[in-house]
């Protein structure tokens, strides 16, 4: 019997790390094929940005050397929501084969929320994946299945390098490059038909930033939206806001008409009330909790909104930051968001005091708050 298994996912847009979990599922699972699946919209998101036909060609583009891997249209052509169950099931019934269905270790978590989990599992074995970084516990997860459902699931050997599709639509969206993220087709391919090619707040900031604090930006950005979900916050809020936090990083602030700046703003916090004010009347944004987190996203304050305090942290923990400390704070950033948020604002106080600089009243106010008081 033949031995064959599905890789499915949204692919917006497919990177590297999709490419080489493919081909080692197919070395590990001595598949005689793999079917890449693109959903045509996945019930797990709640936006893909590039249109279907172009998803497809993209990943046709990343696997046209691969014999024993095939690209399918199926969910596309079917259309509506992609639900994994209705297409295991169709292609358990198609094909004479042993079934398998691919996913990583976040998904495997959250298995059980999937529709129909236990007919899913009647028609084909699940495979997982790690990844760098994870915190999947999964002999705890491989109990839950026995326990639950009396089925095994297969662990593949491969780790997952830390790559993500988000990364390569922030990237460009920034006009940062992308070629080490993708096939070098498809990023020729995203250039050549203006995907992710962004809007009037990253075009903005392509304007007024260097280059490096754009990947700084870009990092932000990546780092809030990890997050977003489990904070309850709005994807595109949070994009905004990060996308926009050092907007005016080099802006003087004596150039910007009608914008007054307080006379005990220190330097350093300068461009985050300058932001503020640009992203309101210069960017047309009306939304204040958008505002509230660039104008404090560098100083903090009291009674910070949640999407104030992620923005203040996605800034401090993105991975390019090497600061002493920053890896005990990542590893807060991976548990409670306000947790991380105060353990972030302790770390500023300690290294506002260490360069024994003016610490502005809003910050000493934050840590009072937060830290000395356990304010929420």
């Amino acid at each position: 019997m033949k031995k064959i298994a599905i890789f499915g996912g949204t692919f917006d847009p497919v990177h590297r790390e999709h490419v080489s979990l493919a081909r080692q599922a197919v070395k590990e699972l001595d598949l005689d094929q793999l079917i890449v699946m693109p959903t045509y919209v996945s019930p797990h998101k709640n936006t893909v940005t590039a249109p279907a036909e172009d998803r497809l060609n993209m990943l046709k583009i990343a696997f046209k050397d691969d014999e024993k891997i095939t690209v399918s249209d199926f969910e596309i052509q079917k259309g509506g929501k992609s639900y994994t169950y209705l297409t295991v099931e169709y292609f358990a019934s198609a094909l004479d084969c042993k079934l398998y269905f691919i996913v990583g270790g976040d998904m495997l978590e959250n298995f059980k929320s999937w529709r129909y989990p236990e007919r899913i599992l009647d028609a084909c074995t699940l495979v997982a994946f790690d990844r760098q970084d994870s915190t999947v516990d999964f002999e705890k997860e491989r109990e839950y299945f026995k326990n639950t459902f009396g089925k095994e699931f297969i662990k593949l050997s491969y780790k997952g390098k830390l790559q993500s599709s988000t990364q390569i639509r922030v990237y460009n969206s920034l006009g940062l490059d992308i070629k080490d993220m993708t096939d070098d087709g498809v990023a020729q391919y995203i250039v050549k038909n203006g995907l992710y090619s962004g809007d009037k707040y990253t075009d903005f900031v392509k304007k007024t930033l260097p280059k490096k604090r754009r990947i700084h930006t870009a990092e932000v950005v990546i780092t809030a939206l990890e997050k977003a979900k489990e904070c309850g916050l709005d994807a595109e809020k949070v994009r905004i806001s990060a996308t926009l936090h050092d907007c005016a990083k080099y802006i003087d602030y004596k150039t910007v008409d009608g914008f007054i700046l307080e006379d005990d703003v220190p330097q350093p916090v300068v461009h985050a009330f300058l932001g503020a004010f640009v992203a309101k009347n210069h960017l047309g944004v009306d939304d204040e909790e958008i505002i509230d987190a660039i104008r404090y996203h560098t100083s903090g304050k009291p009674n910070m909104t949640k999407l104030g305090k992620l923005i203040f942290v996605a800034d401090m923990v993105e991975r390019g930051r090497d600061y002493q400390g920053v890896e005990v704070l990542r590893e807060y950033f991976k548990g409670d968001i306000d947790e991380c948020f105060n353990k972030c604002l302790e770390e500023e106080m300690i290294h506002l005091i260490n360069k024994k600089t003016n610490i502005y009243k809003s910050t000493l106010d934050a840590y009072d708050f937060y830290v000395a008081n356990k304010g929420e």
